[in-house]
């Protein structure tokens, strides 16, 4: 390969390198956002925030880790609209402030998937709900049922002394999705304003922080601070270039290795190719010809008698005489080319076997 080209193929590679680690390395704002009220796309709760605030509900936006919530005058009411399918149990911290009064509404739990239509309407005191999954919770109480059909329960509520928690197998219960089905603004409304509690919407799992905690959460964290910046996957992409390049450069340890060029022989490919047609032609006869024409000529010199094809009678008496071998295996050999008739491969075989023997005989 050529040095330009092989510079090409190399900066191609590298390129796509950094490309795969730009999308990789880049942040997923599709699945975090997904249930933030500062999301206006269809899977964002921004149309139902704005109708709860001309409702003029107390309502506003928690940009805190959960366990900063402040003990209220009144009971509040923690909206989480799940990022990832959850589970139904709460930790230690969720379930104290539950017992104290308060009411946690999660959207988006998990649940298992039924033979449910995608799509259904769903009755309820505020209308008809458009519910878009398949997942229900089968072993939920009956009464503990706020929403659901044969299939199973989508929103049911559990008590923890004083206070409850609401769940909802759909994240999408009141998405911007819907803003023309206003009987789900309406049902997510009424679970989380049925006692007039004051209403805190987590944006914190949705990456958005107050000023405070972002610094917080930073202090004394380079390695944290770097990760989050472009500098990081800058850095990255930089390293990759930089190795690309010493590969292209031929920066090895050890010298170049020269790679040894074999020589054809000439000769050898000749009479392979040549054998090759003879067999495909299926001319042993010439074969027997050629190859024992200079069989003959190779022991008459041997022999002394030079190079003129002899009688071969004369060979005959000159090889007994000088050999002391049997005339019977030169004169099969000799007979055979003599007749010049096509025979079979193996016979052929059996032909040039009796010359090597012939050979060996005159050499020792």
């Amino acid at each position: 390969m050529k040095r330009s080209n092989r510079l090409a193929w190399m900066g191609a590679i590298a390129i796509a390198a950094i490309v795969l680690l730009t999308l990789v390395a880049a942040p997923n704002n599709t699945k975090i956002t997904l249930g933030s009220t500062y999301n206006r796309a269809p899977d964002g709760y921004g149309a139902w925030y704005n109708f709860m605030q001309q409702q003029g509900v107390s309502i506003k936006r928690w940009q805190k880790p959960f366990s900063e919530i402040q003990p209220q005058n009144s009971p509040t009411t923690f909206l989480q609209v799940s990022t990832y399918s959850r589970g139904t149990s709460l930790d230690i911290q969720e379930r104290e402030w539950v017992e104290k009064g308060n009411t946690l509404v999660i959207l988006g739990v998990g649940g298992r998937v039924t033979e449910a239509d995608f799509s259904t309407l769903q009755k309820s005191s505020q209308g008809d709900i458009k519910i878009e999954t398949r997942r229900r919770n089968r072993k939920v109480n009956q009464k503990q049922i706020d929403l659901g059909d044969r299939f199973g329960a989508i929103v049911w509520q559990e008590t923890y002394k004083q206070g409850k928690v609401i769940f909802s197998t759909t994240p999408y219960l009141a998405a911007n999705a819907y803003q023309d089905n206003l009987s789900n603004f309406n049902y997510l409304a009424d679970l989380v304003n049925k006692n007039s509690n004051t209403i805190l919407v987590d944006e914190y799992i949705h990456g958005y922080k107050d000023p405070d905690v972002r610094e917080k959460e930073s202090e004394g964290d380079l390695s944290n601070f770097f990760a989050k910046t472009p500098l990081f996957p800058i850095s990255i992409q930089v390293a990759i270039v930089l190795l690309v390049l010493i590969w292209a450069q031929n920066r090895r340890f050890g010298k170049p290795v020269t790679l040894d060029t074999q020589v054809t022989d000439n000769s050898e490919a000749y009479i392979q190719a040549l054998a090759l047609v003879l067999q495909k032609a299926d001319t042993t006869d010439f074969v027997i010809d050629m190859v024992g024409k200079q069989e003959q000529l190779q022991l008459q010199k041997a022999l002394g008698l030079g190079q003129i094809p002899l009688e071969h009678q004369t060979l005959i008496n000159v090889w007994v005489e000088k050999t002391g071998a049997s005339a019977a295996d030169l004169d099969a050999v000799l007979k055979l080319r003599s007749h010049k008739q096509p025979i079979s491969e193996q016979e052929l075989l059996s032909w040039l076997g009796k010359w090597r023997s012939i050979r060996l005989t005159r050499n020792s």
